[in-house]
């Protein structure tokens, strides 16, 4: 089982975390922040990983803190669960339409970092949740899971649903990424020798 563990412990933030890419995406999620925990949610059961996760943040201050640093967290978890990433798929992309909002999502598992995005989401704020923390989020997790992430809005005027679908599209281009190919089970899928 391909599975990590984190605790992350700062002066704005404490954070436990458990993840298991070969999960059934089962979820227990308790951040603080409402409309994270949904998203998460989300991201653990289309993209098929076991994901526990609580978080005691500065969330007087705002949200920011939290969802960034759970970023982070889960990025770390992502990568050492991944280990040598001997087998996998490497690469994955989808379109992925929720309602009227349909979302490009592309990974490379490169063991680089690097978020890319053109999400224009036209709200400020779902609910009380500031729609710039999907940006801190994503480039944080891409950055610590090591991975390039393109996240694009083909088309969509509800901010909800095109956050939902980035989180969903996410987790199944995830799911399909660290898919094990039956061909090539024992060889690292880069010409390099190592990712």
């Amino acid at each position: 089982m391909r599975q990590a563990e984190i605790t992350r412990n700062t002066n704005e933030t404490q954070i436990r975390l458990s993840l298991c890419l070969d999960g059934r995406g089962d979820s227990q999620i308790e951040t603080g922040v409402g409309f994270l925990d949904h998203m998460l949610t989300l991201l653990a059961r289309h993209g098929r990983m076991d994901l526990a996760l609580t978080c005691v943040g500065d969330t007087q201050v705002d949200d920011h803190h939290s969802v960034e640093d759970i970023g982070i967290a889960l990025g770390q978890a992502f990568a050492q669960a991944l280990g040598d990433k001997r087998g996998i798929q490497r690469y994955a992309s989808l379109h992925l339409p929720m309602d009227e909002a349909l979302i490009l999502c592309a990974v490379d598992l490169s063991g680089r970092g690097g978020y890319y995005d053109d999400l224009d989401i036209p709200t400020e704020k779902i609910g009380s949740f500031d729609t710039q923390l999907v940006y801190e989020f994503m480039e944080a997790f891409a950055a610590n899971a090591k991975l390039t992430l393109h996240l694009r809005k083909v088309c969509g005027r509800n901010s909800h649903h095109i956050v939902e679908g980035a989180f969903k599209a996410l987790g199944r281009c995830l799911r399909q990424a660290v898919a094990i190919d039956p061909d090539f089970r024992d060889e690292i899928p880069s010409t390099k020798g190592m990712l």
